[in-house]
């Protein structure tokens, strides 16, 4: 049986992609978790291994209940256990139009499609990592969860995700189970290519304590960090990771 095992939903691409091969690198066997694009995570998984690191790829739409208990039973059974669990993957794509003008199904859509693809995956994991008495747990959010604008249904589904990844580390924390959340600010990747055009890149990266738009791989480390032994005090916390970007912006409107 393999000694650490780290399933990332949503890890073929992206920041998924990242923090997969973050976690490899920390020693953890890296279950790679996709939906569609069985191609992609093959690729992640051969990137991970000619780096000396191993893995495997798995399929699960993680909204759907019975296939992420077929996943975490196929892992479980392959491996005996399930040391990190990070939900990272995007179930829905949000709706960005005037909340004024919102169907409630897309609204609805929206804040359900998120919470399922983290919770079902919960469900399944945190048992096992009960029993083990230990286990670190990291939930993807974003920093849009703070803010207003035409992204109503977006926002609200990452704020219900901050909340109820604290009550998952109220529920693990006398198994020794950590549970924190990573609230992302702007990141490079193919999904926000189309959004962030040279001149938004140039004015995030004006309010960047590092001069640029966050990379996945800056997402990977830090999730990789978490997992870390020296972390163990650290639970039920929303972090956020922006570069500076709130702190800066804050201070650029103060001058």
């Amino acid at each position: 049986m393999t000694s650490t095992v780290a399933l990332v939903s949503g890890a073929s691409r992206g920041i998924g992609a990242a923090i997969a091969r973050g976690l490899a690198r920390r020693g953890h066997h890296v279950i790679v978790n996709y939906h569609r694009n069985a191609d992609a995570g093959k690729r992640v998984v051969a990137d991970i291994e000619a780096a000396g690191g191993t893995a495997q790829a798995e399929q699960a739409d993680v909204c759907d209940e019975e296939q992420v208990a077929a996943l975490v039973d196929r892992v479980r059974a392959e491996h005996g256990r399930v040391d990190v669990l990070v939900c990272n993957a995007n179930t829905v794509q949000p709706p960005f139009e005037p909340l004024a003008s919102l169907p409630w199904d897309k609204f609805a859509g929206k804040v359900v499609g998120e919470l399922a693809g983290s919770y079902h995956l919960t469900q399944r994991v945190l048992p096992i990592m009960r029993e083990q008495r230990a286990g670190r747990i990291v939930y993807i959010s974003s920093t849009l969860a703070d803010m207003v604008g035409m992204i109503a249904a977006h926002s609200t589904a990452k704020a219900a995700l901050n909340t109820y990844s604290r009550h998952v580390a109220a529920d693990a924390g006398q198994y020794g189970v950590t549970v924190n959340t990573i609230a992302l600010g702007a990141v490079n990747t193919d999904a926000t290519a189309a959004v962030f055009d040279d001149d938004r890149r140039a004015s995030f990266a004006q309010r960047s304590v590092h001069g640029r738009v966050l990379e996945p791989e800056d997402i990977g480390a830090a999730v990789a960090l978490l997992t870390d032994g020296g972390f163990g005090s650290v639970t039920g916390q929303v972090i956020r990771l922006d570069a500076g970007f709130d702190v800066l912006n804050q201070q650029l409107a103060a001058s």
